[in-house]
């Protein structure tokens, strides 16, 4: 048993020690990403709003019941904080950042374990580099201090943008918000919106504008230790593909698939899905986004999967298509080697430098010529893979803190550290057949990397990873109790 001494010396060192690995695991503080990184964020953006603004960033609220707590993106991405309820003031006359953060709640602690404070502050000036800490109730009366009792007030900069907190993307989040506001027994605004109202309510004076766009461009360009994170994301979603395939044959469910995956997911410290896992037997794969994963998978059929999981606030986005019997048909061959072609020549024309419209071009010039000669078993696969020619889509959307990243690498010129998806497809309606694949490209600064090349593409790599036994057929899904259960004597 420790003595007294040594007790109350253990607390002080938490307390008062640098930022060091055994005081961030104690405060339950991420240790990704250093103070020196997240105040040059900071600094960002006080650059960006200059001496006449202040911004304040909102993090998230507390899960209701039994919810895990994902702070949100921008907020995690310029502090590193997971408490909930915490908001981030920069001014930018005197560039300063100070936290604002709930009281201690002794009795979640006794529950949850460690949770940073206001009374923390000490440690959290050390580990985050903000100047200052204090309770969420100063916020109000430091607004004021800051720059109303000397008119015209500054500009006051918050993100408008809907806030992700898990397993979402701004593109899905904005088409939540219209489908509620579009119900007439619901139409709540979002907590973006609600903030602003209080804002002009409270303080009319301020002049309210929008962050996101700041915040957005900071994080298309990944720095080195977010492209360390994406690589791990990505490098567990190839290998819990690769899972999947071994467990693929005709019989197994689409869900158990999805079980597979998320083994190895969860076995290497994901704590949850990047986005929801699409895993889709047959015609399933025509729905973009299908997501019960209900079917069995069927003999003759390809099943597509889409899936990555969310480590330490980033993700990824890989895509793998294969035969359930574990042999493509020559129809399907076709298809599928047209689609890995048209990858490879996408991949070869990234740079920094070059547009997406140019790489676009290039690669359709290619595939032009990769069809000469070629045969399709059917009009409608020669005329879906000429259609895929002229489609567009194929260069795809940034990947980063979410799987449909923010900011822009389509229609600019491609800078190192932008991650984006490369993402080839086409359709056979006649068929209601889908086929693509889906890999993560990383702009280097003389060209490019495929962060997901290693699972597998190439047919007979294909085929000899479905070959292998899988973790479905190890462990066997056991069949649902019959009947109530008898005790024994």
């Amino acid at each position: 048993m420790s003595s007294l001494p040594a007790r109350r010396l253990a607390v002080c060192l938490l307390l008062f020690a640098p930022a060091a690995g055994v005081a961030q695991m104690s405060a339950g503080y991420q240790s990704d990403f250093s103070r020196e990184e997240l105040a040059a964020r900071r600094a960002r953006v006080l650059d960006a709003i200059g001496p006449r603004g202040i911004a304040v960033v909102q993090g998230a609220t507390g899960e209701p019941g039994f919810g895990v707590f994902r702070q949100s993106n921008d907020f995690y991405y310029l502090t590193g904080v997971e408490s909930p309820h915490a908001y981030l003031l920069l001014y930018g006359r005197a560039r300063r950042a100070t936290l604002y953060l709930p009281r201690r709640d002794d009795e979640r602690e006794a529950g949850e374990g460690k949770l940073l404070s206001v009374e923390d502050s000490v440690l959290i000036t050390q580990l985050t580099g903000v100047e200052q800490v204090r309770g969420l109730e100063h916020l109000s009366a430091d607004l004021v201090s800051a720059d109303l009792l000397r008119p015209p007030a500054m500009a006051l900069h918050t993100p408008l943008a809907p806030m992700e907190t898990g397993n979402d993307s701004r593109d899905e989040l904005l088409a939540g918000r219209a489908r509620v506001a579009a119900d007439p027994w619901d139409g709540r605004p979002g907590r973006e919106a609600h903030f602003v109202r209080l804002l002009k309510e409270r303080f009319p004076q301020f002049e309210v504008r929008d962050l996101s766009p700041t915040l957005d461009a900071m994080r298309t360009i990944k720095s080195p230790a977010e492209i360390a994170l994406i690589r791990r994301a990505t490098q567990l979603a190839g290998l819990g593909i690769m899972e999947a395939m071994r467990s693929t044959q005709p019989g197994v469910a689409e869900f158990h698939l999805d079980a597979a995956a998320k083994y190895v997911h969860y076995l290497n410290g994901a704590r949850g899905d990047g986005y929801a896992s699409i895993i889709a037997g047959g015609t399933n794969a025509w729905m973009g986004h299908y997501f019960r994963k209900t079917d069995v998978l069927r003999d003759g059929d390809l099943v597509l999967m889409d899936y990555a999981p969310d480590y330490r606030y980033y993700t990824s986005d890989v895509t793998r298509i294969w035969p359930v019997n574990g042999k493509f048909s020559p129809a399907q061959l076709a298809l599928y080697e047209f689609i890995v072609a048209y990858r490879d020549a996408l991949f070869r024309h990234i740079r920094p430098g070059v547009t997406s419209d140019e790489v676009l071009d290039r690669a359709a010039a290619d595939m032009r010529q990769y069809l000469e000669g070629k045969t399709f078993a059917s009009p409608a696969h020669l005329k879906a893979v000429r259609e895929g020619v002229l489609f567009r889509g194929h260069f795809q959307h940034p990947v980063g803190m979410a799987v449909h990243d923010v900011g822009r690498v389509r229609g600019v010129p491609l800078e190192p550290g932008m991650v984006f998806t490369i993402d080839p497809m086409i359709w056979i309606p006649e068929e209601r057949l889908y086929v693509r694949i889906e890999d993560v490209a990383l702009v280097t600064a003389d060209g490019v990397e495929n962060l997901s090349g290693f699972v597998p593409t190439r047919v007979a790599d294909v085929e000899r990873t479905i070959a292998e036994p899988g973790l479905v057929q190890f462990r066997q899904p056991v069949p649902p109790p019959t009947g109530p259960a008898r005790s024994r004597p």
